[in-house]
């Protein structure tokens, strides 16, 4: 019930984290606006952990890991997403990053030594094959040139450092790490990065007070940020790193169905054809019988203790 639960919440927030991005483009500089989201959810987890009177204390190794998860997962990753999408439409961009669910099964083979599910393999392929039914047109127009290659460059990077980042959260929670705690510290260290790059580039450090943009901010750090990074590394740390990308492949059926209401989206066959192919594979990726697993402590919980673990 909690894998269901982590997982639902992670969809249905990141697939409508998209109406909020739209309101913090335009004034401020991308990656301005990246450092102020997680600067902001950062003191919100921070917060969180001393008023539950939560431990930071960690050694220097471990805050060495926790900088490398900011960098990939809160940092550089979303800042390529940002200069890829100035030439990209988001359907393609969809597509690319869902190839997120392959690049975990084999970064988790070759990083934590997991073994390759093949059902889940099989499973995002489907998904693959779904979102390019479903953003068909946008695949179809692009062609890879100039700064349109760039572009497609920069988002296979992103999603790259991405999977990365999914595989140094699953390699902290191996180590007992918690979640919230390790959260606050890398978003901390993610927004202290794109301070930095905005500062070397000499980028304004702007504030637009429009309330969409404050609305927009906040939404994007309490929901898109706090809840649902706490909510998907979880997931990461329960079901595995490529079993919890898939995750990713149903965020553009939930970004599609708002812009159906929102934006006017025209469904086409080819798009109920998509979600048909990704909804099959999204089964086939998550089905699995239950089996006896271990939980993983973390400080300040009880000692490990062995339980069925249902799976979503």
């Amino acid at each position: 019930m909690a894998n269901f639960l982590y997982y639902s919440m992670t969809v249905l927030i990141w697939g409508s984290t998209w109406l909020a991005i739209k309101y913090q483009l335009g004034v401020v500089d991308p990656a301005v606006s990246i450092a102020y989201r997680f600067a902001l959810a950062a003191l919100m987890l921070f917060a969180w952990c001393m008023l539950t009177r939560r431990s930071l204390r960690f050694t220097r190794r471990e805050h060495q890991f926790m900088v490398l998860q900011g960098v990939c997962l809160f940092g550089f990753n979303y800042l390529l997403f940002y200069l890829a999408e100035l030439h990209l439409t988001s359907g393609l961009a969809a597509v690319v990053f869902s190839t997120i669910v392959i690049m975990n099964l084999l970064n988790g083979r070759l990083f934590l030594g997991t073994a390759v599910e093949w059902k889940v393999l099989l499973g995002g392929g489907l998904g693959l094959v779904g979102l390019v039914l479903l953003f068909w047109p946008e695949v179809a127009r692009f062609e890879a040139v100039g700064e349109a290659l760039l572009a497609l460059v920069y988002c296979f990077a992103a999603t790259y450092l991405a999977s990365l980042g999914n595989i140094l959260s699953a390699r902290n929670q191996r180590q007992g790490l918690p979640i919230i705690q390790v959260n606050a510290f890398g978003m901390g260290y993610g927004a202290l990065l794109m301070l930095l790059v905005a500062l070397c580039l000499k980028m304004p450090l702007d504030v637009e007070t429009t309330t969409s943009y404050l609305a927009s901010l906040l939404y994007l750090a309490l929901f898109g940020s706090v809840i649902a990074f706490g909510c998907y590394l979880s997931l990461v740390g329960r079901i595995g790193p490529g079993r919890a990308a898939y995750a990713t492949l149903l965020f553009p059926i939930v970004a599609l169905l708002l812009s159906t209401f929102w934006e006017n989206y025209v469904w086409t066959p080819s798009a109920f054809v998509g979600i048909l192919f990704i909804l099959c594979g999204n089964y086939l990726a998550l089905a699995k019988k239950k089996r006896m697993t271990q939980v993983v402590p973390q400080r300040g919980c009880s000692p490990p203790a062995w339980r069925a673990s249902p799976k979503v």
